[in-house]
């Protein structure tokens, strides 16, 4: 039952372009539906995300004019920016370790003295930098002599920082994709934007950046350009 339900929905979740105008989104859905995407997985619970709702219609104009004036955005009724708050590590960290131990009740066991050195100690040494980069050459060090004689986690830069945290962000928009399309509404994830004017728009510090914008609405026929072309099973699964 429910695995038919799911195909349902992730066939009806299609990229559609262009909305119908006279037909609004209740508020509930897209509440509802960013509620959801909290839940998706995410790199050690570290929620490393900001989803900023565009709702007001003076808004919605102008990220549509930074977007582009795609017709995804300009006949949108809702926008969703998902944003990556690196920046935030520290703050997450600490709420993380808060969690932990506000659930301990006398001696720690061992699985919570595990989760405390991990936000605590492993976790800094993940996300902290400095200008100078020396501690991305110390976190390639230890991965470079750790990983001589087994398999090791390997630490890097800033990059790889950058990709751990879009990673979890895209989590988040796909989850948010498929609520709403559960709801019976269409969305369209958007990289065609101006992502510096659409960065001051929005007011976000430096250590922000923009993963992607979501429009929703009602689809129209035109707005799914044509059937979904995927490209081969067997061209892209390589069973081992």
């Amino acid at each position: 039952m429910f695995s038919e339900e799911f195909q349902k929905i992730v066939e009806f979740r299609r990229s559609n372009r262009s909305f119908d105008v006279h037909t609004e989104v209740p508020h509930e859905v897209i509440e509802k539906s960013i509620k959801r995407s909290i839940l998706a997985p995410n790199s050690s619970n570290m929620q490393l995300w900001e989803f900023q709702w565009i709702e007001s219609e003076d808004m919605r104009k102008e990220l549509s004019a930074l977007c582009l004036n795609q017709s995804a955005a300009s006949t949108a009724k809702h926008m969703v920016v998902f944003i990556t708050r690196k920046d935030l590590w520290r703050e997450r960290a600490k709420w993380n370790y808060q969690q932990i131990a506000q659930t301990i009740n006398g001696e720690p066991s061992r699985l919570q003295k595990r989760g405390l050195d991990y936000y605590k100690k492993l976790i800094p040494l993940i996300y902290m930098n400095d200008p100078f980069f020396l501690l991305t050459f110390l976190r390639r060090g230890i991965s470079f002599f750790g990983g001589l004689r087994k398999p090791f986690y390997r630490l890097g830069g800033r990059s790889e920082q950058r990709i751990v945290v879009h990673k979890s962000c895209a989590l988040a928009a796909q989850t948010f994709m498929l609520s709403v399309a559960a709801e019976g509404f269409h969305s369209c994830p958007m990289e065609g934007f101006d992502k510096h004017r659409t960065k001051k728009m929005l007011k976000l510090p430096y250590g922000a950046e923009i993963n992607m914008i979501v429009s929703v609405g009602k689809g129209t026929d035109k707005g799914v350009w044509g059937p979904r072309y995927r490209v081969p099973y067997n061209e892209v699964v390589k069973k081992i």
